[in-house]
């Protein structure tokens, strides 16, 4: 039986062969229609989540398999005080794969050690969100043809934003990936991030705070919101909220082919104008989210074959 917890948990060569099926979904759909039937997807979602949630749902169903679950820690025996090693206990009783988000870091890794089926960690704390990993890399991917020989630059809150902090530890592995780091001072990439993953591994990186001046270089733009639920007081939360705003003017600085990517949901920091530009990505990574969770459990269930 095998979890993910991590985005590493698989090689390279594992992800590749995940997103190759995640292709071979998105052209044959109808192939996977049925190769779930009679499974059970859990979905424990001890955290608000829109996205990542249905996207489990919605893959699960594609695959002609069910759902069951709950959507907040109030609607579970958590508001009685049940820990996470019994609510997986008794959730493998029911189930055969289940996906967790929890605001605890670790919270999924404690329920793999406890679990009787697979367990998917679907985002815990400001830690890890490793499924979202698995879209981004299926959409870069699929719209530049390749993973790796690109800038890509991060913009936002790179202090909490756990999409960030995954995305970078997995293409590091890719070569010649060049990384623009956009954020305020006070929303800097942690250390942990900086100093163990980038200089550790010898990338090559550069800290700015002016999303103007990284716009014209970069190949991918992966802009992230400020989030609400990480700040102490809502004063800062405030302050820092619209420090970034993407817009058709600031467009202008950047490469006709670059491609704007976002885990969502978005704030303010992209507006609606550029939606309708053709380097606008965010909604296709939402459907490239289904395509890869979609493949996601049939690999943990050992079905990746099935439909072949």
């Amino acid at each position: 039986m095998r979890h993910l917890m991590n985005p590493l948990d698989f090689s390279v060569e594992e992800l590749d062969r995940l997103l190759d099926l995640a292709n071979d979904i998105e052209a044959h759909p109808e192939k996977y229609a049925h190769v779930c039937a009679g499974k059970k997807l859990a979905t424990l979602f001890y955290e608000p989540s829109t996205r990542t949630r249905l996207s489990f749902e919605a893959a699960m169903l594609n695959l002609g398999g069910s759902v069951l679950g709950f959507s907040t820690a109030d609607s579970s025996s958590a508001s009685k005080g049940e820990s996470v090693a019994d609510t997986i206990r008794v959730i493998s009783c029911y189930a055969d794969i289940c996906a967790m988000r929890h605001p605890k870091e670790g919270a999924p890794l404690v329920a793999a050690m406890k679990s009787g089926i697979p367990v998917i960690n679907a985002g815990d704390g400001g830690h890890q969100h490793p499924t979202q990993t698995l879209t981004d890399l299926l959409t870069i991917r699929s719209l530049k043809g390749r993973l790796g020989n690109f800038t890509i630059g991060f913009c936002g809150d790179l202090k909490f934003g756990r999409t960030v902090h995954s995305l970078i530890q997995a293409l590091i592995r890719y070569p010649n990936v060049h990384f623009l780091l956009i954020s305020p001072e006070e929303l800097r990439i942690p250390d942990a991030i900086r100093d163990d993953v980038l200089r550790r591994n010898r990338q090559n990186f550069q800290e700015v705070v002016r999303l103007e001046d990284a716009l014209p270089r970069l190949d991918l733009l992966y802009m992230t919101r400020v989030q609400r639920e990480r700040f102490f007081n809502e004063e800062d939360y405030v302050r820092m909220k619209d420090f970034y705003i993407l817009d058709r003017e600031k467009l202008e600085l950047a490469r006709k082919d670059m491609v704007i990517l976002h885990p969502l949901p978005r704030v303010n920091e992209i507006a609606v104008e550029v939606d309708d530009d053709p380097r606008a990505a965010y909604f296709k990574q939402v459907q490239y989210g289904v395509y890869v969770r979609m493949a996601l459990i049939l690999t943990l269930l050992g079905m990746e074959d099935v439909a072949c």
